[in-house]
């Protein structure tokens, strides 16, 4: 047995193991914007990336970049005591920084639990009602072009929407198609089961056509990818309602 075992066990092989325990650590020490945790970070995902969950408060690489984007005043935007502020499908982490910043903050969900019980493409609130909307990797899972509309209409004139999405600068169009209708097909070619599209550069069309102008991109870039844990062009977009 032990000789076996022996013989199984190569230079090769052991060479191998190395080299993919040396693939699956951790780079560098990162730090959490969004908790205060420094040191490093744990792998996330289906193909593992490195460096990307924290392992105090679970943030991942789109929170800390919209987290910066807020703790640095890159979202142009001044929120009142009276001013309303709606977050569908609010991240856990992101949730304390977000009602500690704003006095009426709500979060909005379909299906779990939240402040608000609420379809994004069909919103059951008065029009003209909020001043920001933050929708973080939400877009894909929803009829965005009904969404977009919905958006533009409860907020009110110069209120913003801020929003995430899985997009590929370098296709001109956004990949979608109807056919594409089951778990297994859906996460096949959108990366996940419950994702309905693929965002192309067109994206900014899509949500524009629905009467929300874009206004400012924020990018992850330089050190801040580094030193936070970022994805490299990773972007924010900040939509304002014209009028």
């Amino acid at each position: 047995m032990i000789k076996k075992l022996a013989v199984a066990v190569t230079p090769k092989k052991v060479f191998a193991l190395r080299k993919f325990i040396k693939s699956v650590r951790p780079m560098y020490e990162r730090k959490c914007n969004v908790c205060g945790y420094e040191g490093y970070f744990k792998r996330f995902g289906r193909f593992g990336r490195i460096d990307s969950r924290c392992p105090q408060c679970s943030s991942l690489e789109r929170h800390r970049l919209l987290a910066l984007a807020f703790q640095r005043g890159r979202i142009p935007v001044e929120i009142g005591p009276e001013d309303k502020v709606l977050h569908f499908a609010a991240e856990t982490c992101l949730q304390p920084m977000l009602r500690e910043k704003f006095s009426d903050y709500k979060t909005a969900d379909l299906y779990i639990g939240a402040d608000l019980k609420l379809d994004l493409e069909n919103i059951d609130l008065p029009s003209d009602s909020h001043k920001l909307v933050i929708a973080n990797h939400v877009l894909e899972h929803v009829d965005d072009r009904k969404a977009s509309q919905e958006l533009a209409r409860i907020l009110e004139p110069g209120g913003l929407l801020v929003c995430m999405v899985p997009i590929i600068e370098g296709w001109d169009k956004t990949f979608e198609d109807e056919k594409i209708d089951t778990y297994e097909a859906r996460a096949k070619y959108y990366g996940q089961y419950n994702h309905i599209r693929y965002y192309g550069r067109d994206f900014r069309e899509r949500i524009g056509n629905g009467g929300l102008e874009l206004i400012s991109e924020i990018t992850a870039e330089g050190y801040d990818v580094i030193e936070y844990g970022l994805i490299r062009g990773e972007k924010v977009f900040v939509f304002r309602k014209e009028g």
